[in-house]
């Protein structure tokens, strides 16, 4: 998701959308159980990790399968219900939906071809960037559901967010090798000390200027951003938790992947929900939970079965016996890598609410 998610609430500012005005997203419920839930649940398995002494080694199948493969993998399908299932949608932009994997599978190959190593760097930080914005992003949902518009907490607000998830990448980057990584060994490249020592006072400022600013609204105005502060918050603590308190491939997997893909999913099925009574029965059928649910996961399994037996032979006792596709790597991981690779793309583009306006469907209260 995008930070051009901004544009999809924007008519709360003015005359009857005045009325749509929150500070919720969804509903208070399902804000607080899709923010503040996931990133408990992911400290709470964080907890579990430490005590059972996982947290030295790679990420255990246990915590691998929900995380990784349910939740992380899962949550690239989502795209699926929000472009390619819905057949007025992919009729509007056709040749958006259609040429964006086609030029990033051509690019994949080239990349490949040159080496792999240059491919996964690309991939990881097409990803990091992603998982970045999609943070602002939430933010900018938030501000422009209660309309606010000032250029003040715009900046106090922006800066938070993204020192919340730039400090700790800056950290990591300037103390290579750590324990975990993001794709593959060596895919992030080496930056000096003297960058995550410039990055800690402007991570300090940013979040103390905000927590400052949102004392004020609460104590001052008695109105606060809960559902935003939510989201600053749990970004802060998940990311610092994963990436700096703990050189662990298991604290990195529960804190990252959990609260990046449980709230994606969430939009994306709730956009499906509205949408559904405008499309046909086939796409109805699907936005059902169960049925949405079952999909995404159907759908990660065959992704990874298929990584599993051409590319990483990790888990024959989930995916079955390998097999030797060692001469088609150049073809088969970007073609593997498609899914995601799109829905890196895609994403800057489908939640924009001035190119897509049926994104009012959004607009209409968070139930």
């Amino acid at each position: 998701m995008a930070a051009e998610q901004v544009q999809i609430l924007t008519e709360t500012a003015r005359g009857t959308v005045a009325a749509r005005k929150s500070w919720w997203l969804f509903s208070p419920r399902a804000d607080v159980c899709v923010f503040l839930g996931s990133a408990l649940a992911s400290l709470l398995l964080l907890g579990v990790g430490a005590r059972a002494g996982v947290l030295e080694g790679d990420s255990p199948d246990w915590a691998w399968v929900p995380a990784v493969l349910l939740v992380d993998v899962a949550h690239v399908y989502a795209t699926a219900f929000r472009v390619y299932f819905d057949k007025d949608e992919l009729k509007r932009r056709a040749p958006l939906y259609v040429l964006a994997p086609l030029v990033a599978f051509a690019l994949g190959v080239a990349l490949y071809s040159e080496s792999d190593a240059l491919f996964w760097r690309a991939l990881a930080y097409l990803a990091v960037f992603h998982f970045v914005r999609q943070q602002y992003g939430w933010v900018a949902m938030y501000r422009a559901r209660a309309g606010e518009r000032g250029r003040a907490g715009w900046l106090i607000d922006s800066a938070a967010v993204y020192m919340a998830t730039l400090y700790p990448l800056a950290y990591w980057h300037a103390h290579l090798p750590r324990r975990f990584w993001w794709f593959l060994p060596g895919d992030f490249a080496q930056l000096p000390l003297w960058v995550e020592r410039v990055a800690l006072p402007a991570y300090c400022l940013a979040l103390g200027a905000y927590a400052l600013r949102s004392l004020h609204a609460w104590v001052v105005r008695g109105e606060g951003s809960p559902g935003k502060d939510i989201v600053v918050g749990t970004t802060a603590v998940c990311w610092y938790v994963g990436i700096v308190a703990f050189d662990s491939d298991y604290a990195f997997t529960v804190t990252n992947v959990v609260t990046h893909g449980v709230p994606y999913i969430a939009l994306v099925w709730w956009y499906a929900r509205r949408r559904a009574p405008q499309t046909g029965k086939f796409y109805r059928q699907f936005a059902r939970l169960p049925v949405f649910l079952a999909t995404l996961w159907l759908l990660a399994y065959a992704e990874e079965l298929l990584w599993d037996r051409g590319v990483w032979h990790e888990r024959a006792w989930l995916f079955g016996a390998a097999w030797d596709w060692s001469s088609l790597k150049v073809f088969l991981v970007p073609l593997l890598a498609l899914p995601q690779a799109t829905h890196y793309v895609l994403d800057g583009f489908v939640w924009r609410r001035r190119s897509n306006p049926q994104l009012s469907v959004l607009t209409s209260g968070g139930k």
